[in-house]
């Protein structure tokens, strides 16, 4: 499914507009897919027998197949849902003049995405949160379900990805810990943020995450990453000059002279935080922002279910 193809030129302009077409995308491939069965609205079709309400019909697989069938629907209890993002300096790597679906930094995919997974939440008029946080904590809304609150939400989202903040670090340790003793009702929350903290051992990063479950809660971590750049360290062979986005630090260097290392480094802090994440049944997922939304939208209703279960 590549969604970004058939969004090709949207700007990010109204939020709400594009994740639901990224949705609309998603669920109409779902059937296809090993997810059948998992969408937001319907449990499964069965075939339409005589007699029955036409009410529940699904027009769309009609014309496909030629054969009527109707949406079973599930019984949902509301749910609640806490977003944390993310917004420090990295976050906005690559430097990206006028984000699109084509070109998109870590902060703008994430905000996307939490925006896709709203529009599949707001069905069920479910209720959703948000943290955003880099030094300091920006924005916090608890969860609600009412049509305003999801566009404040929405409103917030669209300010992050308007407003980069150059210099700003990243206070994961504490803004964890402090998110996760005010969530006190069991819910699925899911943290965006590329975890590039340097200077924090991480030990103290891994027992932030762990303190994520508190409460029994349903935890996904998005290790929100430009994977071909930042995890293969694939640039051209001309010299070239980095800047460390929160610190001002610059390097002049060839990047082939220290891709083997670097490469190895990276490989090795992922597999340890997959490692303590499946310790602490926390689910890892690797979103790589040249990729499209599937698999963000796929792990958001397996882990529904597993909440539901």
């Amino acid at each position: 499914m590549d969604i970004q193809r058939v969004l090709r030129e949207s700007k990010l302009t109204n939020l709400p507009l594009l994740a639901s077409q990224v949705v609309e995308g998603f669920i109409s491939g779902i059937h296809k897919s090993p997810f059948h069965g998992y969408s937001s609205e319907f449990a499964e079709h069965k075939l339409y027998n005589t007699g029955e309400s036409t009410r529940h019909i699904d027009w769309k697989l009609y014309a496909k197949t030629d054969k009527l069938y109707t949406k079973t629907y599930e019984e949902e209890t509301n749910l609640r849902c806490h977003f944390i993002l993310d917004q420090s300096a990295s976050m906005y790597y690559p430097e990206v003049v006028s984000p699109s679906l084509t070109q998109l930094d870590k902060l703008s995919f994430s905000a996307l995405s939490i925006a896709a997974i709203m529009q599949l939440l707001n069905k069920q008029r479910d209720a959703v949160g948000l943290t955003v946080y880099d030094e300091g904590l920006r924005f916090q809304a608890t969860e609600k379900g009412s049509g305003l609150h999801y566009n404040r939400i929405y409103n917030a989202l669209e300010e992050c990805i308007n407003t980069p903040q150059p210099g700003l670090k990243t206070n994961t340790y504490q803004f964890l810990h402090e998110i996760a003793e005010k969530l006190k009702r069991r819910s699925l929350i899911f943290l965006f943020t590329d975890l590039l903290q340097p200077e924090l051992p991480r030990a103290d990063l891994f027992e932030a995450l762990r303190h994520l479950k508190y409460n029994k809660h349903q935890v996904v971590l998005f290790h929100t990453l430009d994977h071909k750049t930042e995890v293969n360290f694939e640039f051209d062979e001309t010299p070239k000059r980095f800047f460390d986005m929160e610190t001002g630090v610059k390097i002049d260097l060839h990047t082939h002279q220290i891709q083997k290392a670097y490469t190895e480094q990276m490989t090795e802090f992922i597999r340890e935080v997959k490692l303590i994440c499946a310790k602490y049944r926390i689910r890892y997922v690797e979103a790589d922002i040249r990729g499209d939304f599937e698999k963000i939208l796929s792990a958001y209703l397996v882990e529904k279910q597993k909440l539901k279960s």
